[in-house]
């Protein structure tokens, strides 16, 4: 069961760092590119309707660009948040149906004794439901703090 969550962990961590190292790469030479438009952008203004129109034209380039990358991270985040969550649940439905949980948790059943262990799952399955309740939650810090 470990080994599994080790295995997803070191899998994630791989992932994120090839695509961190590729945005990196993309983004380098996006700022590269786009350094070079906008010196001819300017430039082409500049001689057809003069500094100010110049000026005016390069910050309409650069707000249209930022707008467009915030949207595209938006989007991005919302979408791993979600298969984030989809991976959790499946998570947790295959640790739960894990052969080798069953039979330590049978053991631990013959071992302690059932009617020593019926307040002790009692406490769990609350702390249980207080936690499934908690991640249903809205996270987006529109709640107020309590005082």
């Amino acid at each position: 069961m470990f080994q599994r969550i080790i295995d997803g962990i070191s899998a994630s961590t791989g992932t994120a760092m090839r695509l961190t190292s590729l945005a990196l790469a993309a983004a380098i030479a996006l700022f590269v590119t786009t350094s070079f438009l906008c010196a001819a952008a300017f430039i082409f203004v500049l001689q057809a309707y003069g500094p100010v129109q110049a000026c005016l034209a390069g910050a309409g380039i650069f707000l249209l660009l930022t707008l467009m990358a915030a949207a595209s991270h938006y989007v991005y985040k919302k979408e791993a948040e979600k298969r984030a969550a989809r991976a959790a649940r499946a998570a947790a439905q295959s640790a739960l149906a894990d052969p080798m949980l069953i039979a330590t948790g049978l053991q631990l059943v013959r071992a302690i004794g059932i009617k020593r262990l019926l307040p002790i799952l009692a406490v769990g399955g609350l702390a249980l439901g207080l936690m499934a309740s908690r991640a249903g939650a809205p996270t987006d810090g529109s709640a107020e703090p309590a005082e």
